[in-house]
């Protein structure tokens, strides 16, 4: 894998030096490619789809000493934890193996970057990844008719981003270490998003996800994690990550506060739900008639079981959220569970939205196991799944 040579280079250099290189890997002559991209975050990044494709996650890189840590940087922007690097170093560089360095000098081995060389490396990684092209077609968000104009927020489906595999493709929001989209791709995906709904990337705050019913407000100090956020700031954009589990968004157009909170079952038992309802209340002054709650999309009770010890719990909340209660594993409506919360907790039926919109394409009650083309799901796609977001802000008063 190298850097394009420039047309005085001789056209077989570099391949061959690489053939030498490997020559006591004799079997492997067969089927050996060259990747020559006009960069290294573009020979890295077709490197990467090639590997996907064949779903390999274990490499072995042979590379001159001098060059390991500007590699490994490319490495930790580009991949994830799924992906196992083995390095075996070579004391001497051909010329025609020669990568240019993106900052003055070389690194020894064992030494680092220093910051300057990594946020070049930083740069064009960002570049190279602006200048792909949008998969799956445009980005689409869908809004609630209940949130006032006041504030800026959306539900997000799965079209418009870069995000290649299948089950990511392609507006993948969240990277994680199991996953195979890399930060530096969702923060791309996540500009494109910004771009196409307004907010400053800047300003985005998505919930610590752990599955609980801990909220953090704004301007405390932050926990490591927590399933709620609220704050009266404007312009800072909540998120709350979905990919079957809900994205909650809560509104008070009096007081000007809003929320934001990740709810999958776990959480929904927990009241994650109500408990940023009565953050939003204790905090800064809301009457929780005045409050409205946007339910996005997430799994319906058509594709959602549990095992019975747990689909008891929502059975006592009411018995209409669980269906085959006899069954091993029970059908489980969490959003009408999360409706009946809310309305026991003081919210109004008519400021709670959680069904359809105006057409199929803005439906907030879409199963997202159910619509490919639309969503992500975990319930669906497994372990390598997507994930989309409820995003909410207020809007800055403009100067008069």
């Amino acid at each position: 894998m190298c850097k394009q040579q420039s047309p005085k280079s001789t056209s077989n250099s570099a391949q061959n030096a690489i053939i030498n290189v490997l020559e006591k890997f004799g079997a492997l002559k067969e089927v050996i490619e060259t990747v020559a991209e006009p960069s290294m975050a573009a020979a890295f990044y077709r490197f990467k789809r090639e590997i996907d494709e064949l779903n390999l996650s274990t490499v072995k890189i042979i590379a001159p000493t001098p060059r390991k840590a500007i590699l490994e940087a490319y490495l930790d922007l580009l991949f994830t934890a799924v992906y196992q690097f083995e390095f075996e170093v070579l004391p001497d560089e051909p010329e025609s193996m020669h990568i240019e360095s993106p900052g003055p000098g070389h690194c020894r081995d064992g030494e680092t970057l220093a910051g300057q060389q990594l946020e070049q490396i930083k740069r064009e990684v960002s570049t190279f990844l602006g200048q792909l092209s949008s998969l799956r077609g445009d980005i689409t968000v869908l809004h609630s008719s209940l949130i006032d104009v006041c504030f800026l927020h959306g539900f997000t489906t799965r079209t418009g981003g870069i995000s290649y595999t299948p089950t990511l493709s392609s507006l993948n929001l969240f990277s994680s270490s199991s996953r195979r989209d890399p930060k530096a791709v969702v923060a791309e995906n996540i500009r494109r998003l910004s771009q196409k709904a307004g907010f400053d990337q800047e300003s985005y705050r998505r919930v610590q996800v752990d599955h609980g019913s801990d909220v953090w407000i704004m301007g405390r100090r932050e926990p490591e994690s927590y399933d709620g956020i609220v704050t009266n700031q404007s312009g800072v954009t909540l998120v709350a990550p979905g990919a079957d589990c809900m994205p909650l968004l809560f509104a008070d157009p009096v007081q000007k506060a809003i929320g934001a909170a990740h709810a999958g079952w776990k959480g929904t038992l927990l009241g994650v739900a109500m408990a940023t309802v009565n953050a939003l209340v204790s905090e800064y002054g809301c009457d929780v008639k005045d409050i409205v709650v946007a339910v996005g999309p997430s799994v319906g009770s058509c594709c959602f079981t549990l095992d019975q010890k747990s689909a008891i719990e929502f059975h006592e909340i009411n018995p209409k959220c669980v269906r085959e209660m006899d069954s091993a594993k029970p059908y489980v409506d969490i959003r009408l569970a999360t409706r009946i919360l809310l309305e026991r907790g003081g919210v109004l039926p008519h400021n709670i939205q959680d069904d359809s919109g105006s057409s199929e394409s803005h439906n907030l009650g879409l199963c997202t196991a159910c619509h490919a083309d639309k969503f992500f799901s975990h319930v669906r796609d497994r372990n390598n799944f997507g994930t989309q977001i409820g995003f909410i802000s207020i809007k800055e008063q403009k100067e008069k």
